[in-house]
């Protein structure tokens, strides 16, 4: 009897082990799952490449932000403007975002074009052509979907002039001067600057 009671009292314990192994082994596959997850709160920045076969999937219209490496205003437009959740989530919900390097050495393919870096310039060629030929940085050029029209605009965005251009380009198909200045007469920011970065 003894035996017949430690033998099932065994097997309970290796059904009730691999219950709790199949429970860890389940939650383990969640926390991984959590780590794949996207941060809405940080603007999911991509690549050129990525950005041409996202197209191709779902058009939407993109925010470049060319900058360089030595660039100061380039770095404190990271740390005030592009850091801020309310932007960043707006950015991702509405929008592709590219972080490019103007001064970038690598060759890269985008709708069937071929840029490189133009050393005469000091500059890649997707950048100026992009940026209209005004090599300054920052340059923030926003696009509408599958490139139908190129916009930019130089010099460091503060939160709320960020705020301004995003909602314009949202709201218009095509931007006009008479679109702008009406959006501009009526249009009130909201998003609040992330402490201490004011």
């Amino acid at each position: 009897m003894n035996k017949k009671v430690f033998g099932w009292a065994l097997l309970l314990a290796m059904f009730a082990g691999m219950g709790l192994f199949a429970q860890k082994k389940k939650s383990t596959k969640n926390t991984d799952l959590a780590k794949t997850e996207v941060n809405a709160d940080v603007i999911q920045w991509i690549s050129v490449e990525e950005l041409e076969q996202k197209m191709k999937k779902e058009p939407r219209k993109v925010i470049f932000d060319f900058y360089t490496d030595w660039c100061g205003w380039c770095k404190v437009m990271d740390k005030k403007t592009f850091s801020n959740k309310e932007l960043a989530r707006y950015v991702n919900k509405h929008y592709y975002a590219v972080k490019f390097n103007a001064e970038s050495k690598t060759p890269l393919t985008f709708m069937g074009k071929t840029y490189e870096y133009v050393p005469e310039y000091k500059s890649h060629r997707f950048a100026a052509e992009l940026m209209s030929g005004r090599m300054s940085y920052p340059t923030t050029v926003i696009a509408g979907k599958n490139m139908a029209y190129v916009n930019p605009i130089p010099g460091f965005q503060r939160l709320d002039q960020m705020e301004t251009l995003l909602k314009y380009f949202v709201s218009v198909e095509e931007p006009s001067q008479a679109s702008w200045e009406t959006h501009m007469r009526e249009f009130k920011a909201s998003w609040t600057p992330e402490p201490g970065t004011q």
